[in-house]
């Protein structure tokens, strides 16, 4: 094979994983540096070769999969970071490190490579300040257009007052679709309204009734939620803001996320005992999600809000009240503790065990009802069937995951792809279909709580036999955490939603100098104009359900 024939991607990884130094090979002069992060090796490359760089690590050593973009300020220097993985494999991973000097802090944008990198790009200049060249639309995503300043910014002034003038709406592409023949319309849809699931605001071009343009317009329930996270300790204050994120609930996989960041910063061992209640809480949670997604679904569909939403809300409260007794809490759980959780399971024991194997016994009925009620209706069917299509090679370019990605037949998980917890030791199988449409996006989520059932099920069978004197619920994890200052480390969970991944670089402090959050919603979201132009505005309400996002999460 001649150096100038692409290799095949076998030629990058080895047993023990990536082989970074032919991927060096593959970069040649691209390459300036090598940082080695816990998760993976990154490259350090020049600003104005991003794009060179990724087509090469895309197309020639098959990092299809851009997770995340952090962006950061030093002392001396802006830098973003691309974190890359694999759809088949997201265990091998690379870093691509872009430094830029403070007084010109720009870079080449990577959004032609992966559209995500769009509104990843836009966060990284809204919040910090990093340009983007040759972006396609750079703009503020979180923050109103017209807000100075960038929050994450070091020089950010916060009592600086902020002016907000009032913007007439104008039709964004109105000289585009101008013609004798048609016309097109410009509509505000939200960002109070039932449909947008939250305050979501979308700009919708219509032609007729068909979509033209939707741009959804984030934002309005930004809190700072990076920012509060690097203001906090480690140990002890960070653990209760992940329980807000997606508070459907995703909370116990929210927190999960946190604590598998960190425990891998701390090199934190948790206890197996403590790892299986903690997978058997995220399923439970898991369910939780998926039955709120289905009844709000279907209430966009066609309205029903008796027999399908309120059954899907019975079910739902059985599992809070079991996610209470273990808890305490309904929804901000705050159970995860760093090195295992906060206390045993609630006593008497077997009475804890009967509630759950009461309501996983009662679940397949359950479940019978809802595929008599919706996915054999013929209504539903006509509104689901072949609409808000998503082929698998959008949902790869857009950084989707969870059930939208798996809708779609990319079968990609991390219980199972980067196992975690206690999923690698239990029977149970990743859901897939192959429609890309919003009836497989629904079938994806009704068998995936049917899959988490049986989780739970092995957990408890467990639980139940476990030694009295090995149940051991935490590690012994330092009062005041300080990891070694420059140490990086960037780690993903399976949330209901998809990767939920938190970045995070320690300076040798008890606090993070960055934490960033990859929101499965954010990226999700914005799939929403690929699935929707050219279809109906019926269509677009139905796709955006099918999404089943949280703005807490999308705009954190």
């Amino acid at each position: 094979m001649s150096l100038e024939e692409p290799q095949p991607e076998s030629a990058y990884v080895t047993d023990e994983g990536v082989d970074y130094d032919a991927l060096a090979s593959l970069l040649g002069d691209h390459v300036l540096g090598r940082e080695s992060h816990l998760n993976a090796e990154a490259f350090v490359i020049r600003p104005d070769e991003v794009q060179d760089v990724l087509y090469l690590l895309r197309d020639e050593a098959g990092f299809d999969y851009l997770s995340c973009v952090t962006a950061q300020e030093y002392e001396d220097r802006y830098e973003s970071i691309y974190h890359l993985k694999k759809y088949a494999d997201p265990t091998q991973e690379v870093g691509i490190v872009v430094p830029v000097p403070r007084d010109e802090p720009v870079s080449e944008t990577a959004a032609p490579v992966y559209k995500t990198a769009d509104w990843h790009e836009r966060e990284a200049y809204d919040l910090v300040g990093i340009e983007y060249e040759g972006h396609p639309d750079l703009r503020r995503i979180l923050l109103p257009e017209t807000w100075q300043g960038h929050p994450l910014g070091q020089d950010y002034d916060q009592d600086k007052p902020q002016i907000v003038p009032y913007r007439e709406h104008v039709n964004p592409i109105e000289e585009d679709y101008r013609d004798a023949e048609s016309d097109t319309m410009f509509i505000n849809i939200g960002p109070h309204h039932p449909a947008t699931h939250g305050v979501l605001h979308l700009k919708a071009v219509l032609d007729g009734e068909q979509v033209v343009d939707v741009d959804p317009d984030i934002g309005y329930l930004h809190r700072c939620e990076e920012q509060m996270c690097q203001s906090s300790t480690y140990r002890h204050q960070i653990m209760p803001y992940p329980d807000r994120w997606d508070y459907a609930p995703g909370g116990l996989m929210n927190e999960w996320a946190y604590a598998r960041a960190v425990e891998d910063l701390a090199d934190i061992e948790v206890p197996e005992y403590a790892q299986v209640i903690r997978t058997m809480g995220a399923e439970l949670c898991r369910m939780c999600s998926h039955m709120l997604a289905l009844g709000t679904f279907c209430l966009d569909i066609y309205g029903d809000f008796t027999a399908i939403f309120m059954y899907a809300m019975r079910d739902r409260e059985k599992l809070q009240s079991i996610l209470e007794d273990l808890t305490g809490q309904r929804m901000m759980f705050n159970y995860l503790r760093l090195g295992g959780i906060a206390w045993d399971l609630p006593e008497p024991r077997e009475e804890f065990f009967e509630k759950t194997r009461d309501f996983l016994e009662d679940l397949p009925v359950a479940t019978q009802e809802y595929h008599d009620l919706i996915t054999s209706n013929e209504i539903f069917q006509i509104r689901t069937v072949g609409t808000g299509i998503l082929p698998p090679e959008a949902v790869k370019q857009y950084g989707a995951t969870g059930p939208v990605a798996r809708a779609s037949g990319v079968d990609m998980d991390l219980r199972r792809d980067d196992p975690y917890g206690y999923y690698d030791e239990l029977d149970w199988e990743v859901a897939v279909e192959h429609g890309c449409d919003n009836y497989s996006r629904l079938l994806v989520r009704m068998r995936e709580v049917e899959e988490s059932a049986k989780i739970v099920e092995q957990c408890i069978d467990l639980l139940e036999d476990w030694p009295e004197e090995d149940r051991e619920i935490q590690s012994n994890v330092p009062r005041t955490l300080k990891p070694d200052p420059d140490t990086e480390v960037y780690r993903g969970v399976e949330a209901a939603k998809g990767e939920l991944g938190i970045y995070m670089r320690s300076d040798g402090t008890a606090k993070p100098a960055r934490f960033k959050i990859r929101s499965p919603c954010f990226c999700n979201l914005s799939t929403l104009g690929e699935m929707s132009e050219g279809e109906y505005v019926a269509d677009l309400i139905a796709s955006l359900g099918s999404l089943d996002i949280i703005l807490g999460e999308v705009d954190r």
